[in-house]
């Protein structure tokens, strides 16, 4: 089943080269070459998405926080959020800058809030600006602030090409 391998030898000799069609018999007694096959494809194959990280109502965080997956918050933060999917929930508060590809508030947030897609529940309260490709605000919602619409909300140096003034010529 093992074998020793001449890799570590120090000096090569004739008998390294007569050991080279072991290697390949070796291989077809532990399995062939499917034994490797399977654990290479799982190393491809895709991930699972994890679930939301769940920040409870009773959890109070000083901070900024960072992901790329996603996170459900339902306490209070003190400090920005940046994630992928962040869900504010109706018992929450942020005070802070909220950045996501897709954000929606249940609960209130004070701070600019920046989204590819932003969404405004009946319940949501936002004290802040708002800078989104697409909002989506119900019925019953409080907000106060500013709605500014960008391409790429994401980056805080985007300007909205649109509402630019043309230079005047020279």
């Amino acid at each position: 089943m093992f074998s020793k391998s001449k890799i570590n030898d120090p000096a090569p000799n004739k008998d390294a080269d007569a050991s080279k069609p072991a290697v390949p018999q070796a291989q077809p007694q532990s399995g062939g070459s499917s034994a490797p096959k399977p654990n290479e494809f799982k190393a491809s194959a895709p991930k699972a998405k994890p679930p939301a990280s769940v920040l409870s109502a009773d959890l109070h965080v000083t901070g900024n926080m960072k992901t790329t997956g996603d996170i459900q918050v339902e306490g209070t933060v003190e400090g920005d959020i940046r994630a992928h999917l962040l869900t504010i929930g109706e018992t929450a508060t942020i005070k802070g800058e909220v950045i996501a590809d897709d954000v929606v508030i249940n609960g209130r947030i004070v701070g600019r809030v920046r989204g590819l897609k932003v969404r405004l529940t009946s319940t949501a309260r936002v004290e802040g600006d708002i800078i989104h490709k697409t909002i989506a605000i119900e019925s019953g919602a409080h907000f106060e602030g500013s709605v500014q619409r960008q391409d790429d909300p994401l980056n805080p140096g985007a300007k909205s090409a649109p509402a630019q003034k043309p230079n005047p010529a020279s």
